[in-house]
């Protein structure tokens, strides 16, 4: 299971130490609100283990986000496929204090990098619900372009954008 290397970040898999940064993140309601939250701490806890087990079930998923610099992780990005979802998913969450520093663009590409050339994947996509502003900007920052709008299990529609291969 690989780990990938960025300008400023190092992307490793989740490790029990983590811990405290996935409990302050899902505490906040605001800052993840897309992403379930806010969550109490047992439920955290589940996420953690649950992107853990992403590796072992599906052979990728999402790495933590971790400064060259030193400090805690800031976030984690990569890719999930949950059960009876119709497509695999680029996906990300930042701390607050993360946020507009350039850091979801760079570990991104990376990622995106990484499916192309790494896992040999014909199309890297993601999704979001309609009113993620924040998420549709990375997207763009990133080449994203619609391909798709499906009804997910959780019957919600949304647009799925499709990454363009990058050197």
């Amino acid at each position: 299971m690989q780990s990938l290397e960025t300008t400023r970040f190092r992307l490793r898999l989740p490790e029990k130490t983590d811990f405290p940064v996935y409990r302050a993140f899902f505490a906040d309601g605001e800052a993840s609100h897309f992403y379930g939250g806010p969550l109490r701490e047992d439920m955290a806890w589940r996420v953690l283990a649950g992107h853990l087990g992403h590796w072992q079930l599906r052979g990728y998923g999402i790495w933590v986000i971790e400064p060259k610099a030193g400090g805690d992780i800031i976030g984690g990005c990569g890719f999930v496929w949950p059960e009876d979802w119709p497509r695999r998913e680029l996906t990300w969450w930042l701390m607050p204090q993360a946020r507009g520093t350039g850091a979801a663009v760079e570990v991104s590409e990376a990622a995106i990098r990484h499916a192309y050339q790494v896992y040999g994947w014909p199309l890297v996509e993601t999704h979001m619900k309609d009113d993620n502003e924040a998420a549709k900007g990375l997207v763009r920052k990133l080449g994203g372009e619609p391909i798709a709008r499906d009804l997910f299990p959780d019957g919600l529609e949304r647009t799925v954008y499709g990454f363009p291969k990058t050197g």
